[in-house]
């Protein structure tokens, strides 16, 4: 698995990451758009998955929401220590187990799921997993 070592960066404004190039050519070389990311600041720390988005002057930069600023009580001048690593999931996202037992009971959702574009199919899971009564999250 494909992983770099740790590094500092700041934020390059109010809602993303510029990585710097010499981690981010290792996904980009090998077509890997989506990357898992470790971010930890003061003692905290959290994961989640990213887009590696490559702009047309060269500079790498993932999005890092203002909640997830939030769970690292981060503020704009303020350093992170950043890892990324190879995103293993078939979805680049992990579903509920709730969502994973509808899709094995369910062969047509399960179909139409399939069906849609990668990018929608993250946007329903990550929609599904903001609800917090199991029950929800099922119907």
């Amino acid at each position: 698995m494909i992983k770099t070592e740790v590094f500092k960066v700041s934020l390059a404004d109010k809602q993303s990451v510029i990585i710097p190039k010499l981690y981010a050519e290792v996904f980009y070389k090998l077509k890997q758009n989506r990357i898992k990311v470790k971010a930890n600041f003061n003692s905290k720390t959290i994961e989640f998955y990213a887009a590696l988005r490559r702009e047309k002057t060269g500079v790498f930069r993932i999005y890092f929401s203002k909640t997830k600023q939030k769970e690292l009580n981060l503020t704009s001048t303020d350093n992170l220590e950043m890892q990324l690593s190879e995103d293993t999931t078939k979805y680049g996202v992990i579903p509920c187990e709730e969502f994973e037992a509808v899709m094995l009971t369910d062969y047509e959702a399960y179909n139409i799921f399939e069906a849609l574009t990668p990018g929608k199919r993250r946007s329903i899971i990550y929609a599904i997993n903001r609800y917090k009564s199991s029950q929800t999250r099922i119907e």
